[in-house]
């Protein structure tokens, strides 16, 4: 009855506007992780020092 191993669904990609998440495949013990990529909200402008008065 338990002879075949389970397996998890696919789930689908979660995409939001700043992050998307993606399942892995399983490792050898059976656990499924999840790879999460964040894009940046913010841009990174090169510091310039100021005038002298």
């Amino acid at each position: 009855m338990s002879d075949k191993p389970q397996t998890t669904a696919k789930v689908p990609d979660g995409k939001t506007s700043y992050l998307t998440t993606k399942q892995m495949e399983p490792n050898e013990k059976g656990f499924v992780g999840y790879d999460t990529q964040w894009e940046p909200w913010q841009k990174e402008v090169e510091y310039t020092t100021p005038k002298r008065p």
